[in-house]
């Protein structure tokens, strides 16, 4: 047994996970930490996600005739199970997708943040009501739960994507299907669980009214081709994307894809650089650069350019890395070989073009043999080529300069990719041009600071090959529910609209 298995079983076992689930079939969960084997899951057929969306359809015919507050008092009990054990969650975040300990802290406490979101939404689920043309009417919106909600999530975060879906579609009447990562299948165990047991002790809600399903992409296929599940929410990449979102499309089923980012940074002569420095540091190499947020895309005025990339390479040169658990550490391991050998082929790539590579090499192979801790690397490009446009899934940063700001704001928005961006500048003229319709064309465009972090209480998501989909706050919750436009005729007379006459 691994130091890694020892670790955490009592975590395990805790959060709810019984000890006998961890061995039951043959989908091998590992550790980046140091590529210790942490279970070997069983994974679900294409039958039994028939039968689990079946079940969840049944949970939706009572679940929607709840009272909205009512459901929302689910969440809140829900976000206090989370408070209770936010170290327990946050340190399984980290053993199982590798991110330091406070970021594996700072994603529980976004699954907390949401539900108060939440319990707050589901006193709030407003309509509108509309001047009508005719006399005596009087026309409003109402709406409505929409149905079974499939969550589809990505190994870099393993648990907050799925409550900001989940927390929203509950109370707005539906219930969910989350089918995980299965690098990341561990921390959604736990996430159901903990539902579970505060589920047990709610007077009112239906069973399976959340349920996990585990296995590879043919049970994702089953859940995204299933006529039941109303809404398919799928975070990944833009390839994944390409697919869900045609097969969903085909039924006729609505889609919510949060897909990839080849999110730049705009740093303008007037910039302060220390804000500049620390802002683009945690956005390049937190989570090893493995956010669809991180930043991928350096575009500074030809003026600051050399002094800031030494500012930078200074930094870079004096990062922690190491084991996520370790306090201090600031960098941990990628996911796996394969995220590895990507961004050596990315950097392969750039030196052909004419980058000049600052870092990016593996380290600490000798006392990690099995997992894959690398330098976050700095490159230096002679312009904006095809690998510079292509979105590398680890802590790469390229650099470009420019002269002007329509050329940095062409330079931003010359990618297929459109999710975050930001720019560090104190001339106002450059910030609000920059937020303007002439300006970035991202979901996200920030101002002197980075391009990770984004709160809750903002719509999550971007434009282009990033999907077009809205989580998490604003107006998001009516992805999750459908409209229902209602005329109310309380007068003794029937005009129609538009002034037509149909009188026989």
């Amino acid at each position: 047994m691994t130091q890694s298995d020892v670790s955490i079983r009592p975590l395990l076992s805790r959060l709810g996970v019984s000890e006998a689930v961890l061995s039951a079939g043959n989908l091998n969960v590992r550790s980046p930490i140091d590529g210790a084997n942490l279970a070997k899951l069983a994974t679900h057929s294409v039958a039994d996600v028939d039968t689990i969306v079946k079940q969840a359809q049944t949970a939706f015919l009572a679940w929607r005739s709840v009272p909205a507050p009512r459901r929302g008092e689910l969440i809140r009990l829900f976000g206090e199970a989370l408070r209770a054990e936010k170290e327990a969650l946050g340190e399984l975040v980290s053993y199982e997708a590798g991110k330091i300990r406070v970021e594996g802290l700072g994603e529980v406490q976004e699954m907390i943040d949401i539900c108060d979101f939440a319990v707050g939404l589901s006193r709030q689920l407003y309509g509108l009501t509309i001047a009508s043309e005719r006399p005596g009417h009087r026309m409003l919106e109402t709406w409505h739960p929409l149905g079974v909600v499939g969550v589809i999530s990505a190994f870099n975060f393993p648990v907050a994507v799925w409550a900001w879906n989940a927390a929203l579609a509950i109370v707005c009447g539906n219930p969910v299907v989350w089918k995980p990562s299965e690098k990341t299948p561990l921390t959604a165990l736990a996430c159901q669980a903990l539902f579970e047991r505060v589920l047990a002790n709610f007077d009112g809600a239906p069973a399976n009214l959340s349920q996990v399903v585990i296995g590879e992409r043919d049970t994702g296929e089953a859940l995204v081709d299933n006529p039941l599940v109303a809404l398919v929410s799928a975070t990944g990449s833009t390839r994944m994307g390409r697919e869900v979102g045609p097969r969903v499309a085909q039924r006729f089923g609505r889609v919510l894809l949060e897909l990839g980012g080849n999110n730049a940074v705009i740093v303008a002569p007037t910039a302060d650089l220390d804000l500049a420095v620390r802002g683009i540091l945690f956005a390049a190499v937190g989570t090893a650069g493995q956010r669809c947020t991180s930043t991928r895309r350096l575009i500074v005025h030809s003026s600051v350019r050399e002094q800031l990339v030494a500012r930078l390479k200074k930094a870079y040169a004096a990062l922690p890395i190491g084991n996520p658990l370790t306090a201090g550490n600031l960098v941990g391991p990628l996911v796996d070989e394969s995220a590895f050998k990507g961004m050596q082929s990315a950097l392969a790539s750039a030196r052909e073009e004419g980058g000049v590579v600052f870092g990016g090499e593996r380290v600490l192979a000798d006392q990690f043999p099995n997992a894959f801790y690398v330098k976050p690397a700095i490159v230096e490009m002679k312009g904006q080529s095809a690998t510079v446009r292509h979105e590398t899934f680890a802590p790469i940063l390229y650099v470009l300069s420019y002269d002007t700001i329509d050329e940095a704001i062409a330079l931003q928005n010359d990618v297929p990719q459109g999710l975050s961006s930001a720019i560090f500048s104190n001339d106002l003229r450059e910030t609000e041009t920059f937020l303007s319709a002439v300006g970035s064309d991202c979901g996200i465009a920030n101002v002197n600071i980075g391009t990770s972090g984004a709160e809750i209480g903002g719509a999550f998501g971007g434009e282009k090959e990033t999907g077009g989909g809205r989580e998490s706050g604003s107006d998001s919750w009516r992805a999750y529910m459908r409209r229902a436009t209602n005329t109310i005729n309380y007068s003794r007379e029937l005009p129609l609209a538009q002034g037509i006459r149909f009188d026989v």
